[in-house]
């Protein structure tokens, strides 16, 4: 993470060496990782996923591609405008430790300075890139649940004696977590500029003002391949971690349901 948002940044060329060194000394990364229970705020948007879901099957055809894709869209608002203040300090955290001998600024430190310069709407910069970076989860979800859907229909024509089809195996969860990698990679690699656009948006004190200010401005600046600076990385991190995610939801749901 730390890695890739540097990459991201605007000043990448300065401290390419910096960012090396980080990925050896573990116990730097881990220094500016925020704390774990942050991470819980993900449970935000499976919930509102669920609660969506649900309620959007009463409207339009149950578990259809519309239900998915405005399921997805809620979710993804409601996560976004709940944690992005999180989002942006942890960005200026990684950021900071570029500075060579400088102190490490304290998430405290960080909070005070975002408010002075900006005041209570600094905390909700680069918001309309993650707003964009909604389209990721939409795609994501769609392919996965057409993945899953198609497998599901397999395994019923395959076991067409069967009594209990509902019956889940390993084999099933599998194929899950391989929906969910599919899915991923395809939505990543399709809607990732939003997240250099979203790091440039929360840099301090930087000449990026919005959304479309800044992907003309770094495509000027930097060409094309600038927007997907840090797409490998966040790759390597986010493909394992969303199949691992996804089979866990759907073994947490089937077991509820079960």
């Amino acid at each position: 993470s730390v890695v890739k948002t540097r990459l991201q940044s605007s000043s990448v060329t300065l401290y390419i060496s910096e960012v090396q060194l980080s990925t050896v000394n573990g116990a730097s990364v881990a220094r500016m990782s925020p704390p774990g229970p942050l991470h819980c705020l993900k449970a935000i948007y499976f919930a509102a996923y669920s609660t969506a879901k649900e309620k959007l099957n009463n409207v339009f055809d149950p578990d259809s591609t519309q239900v998915h894709m405005l399921s997805a869209g809620l979710a993804g608002f409601t996560a976004i405008t709940a944690t992005n203040p999180i989002w942006l300090i942890k960005t200026r955290l990684q950021l900071d430790a570029r500075n060579r001998g400088e102190k490490r600024m304290s998430a405290f430190e960080c909070v005070r300075r975002v408010y002075q310069s900006d005041g209570l709407r600094g905390f909700y910069r680069g918001m309309s890139a993650s707003y964009a970076g909604i389209s990721e989860t939409v795609i994501h979800f769609v392919i996965y649940e057409n993945i899953k859907r198609k497998l599901i229909e397999s395994k019923a024509n395959a076991n067409m004696d069967d009594e209990d089809e509902s019956v889940k195996d390993a084999s099933d969860f599998v194929g899950m977590m391989l929906a969910a990698a599919t899915s991923k990679t395809c939505a990543t690699s399709i809607a990732y500029p939003h997240e250099v656009i979203r790091t440039r948006l929360r840099e301090e004190g930087s000449k990026y003002r919005s959304f479309f200010q800044t992907l003309n401005m770094v495509i000027r600046e930097e060409g094309y391949r600038a927007m997907y600076r840090g797409l490998t990385t966040h790759l390597v991190r986010q493909i394992p971690n969303t199949a691992i995610m996804m089979c866990t939801y759907e073994l947490v749901v089937y077991l509820l349901n079960g």
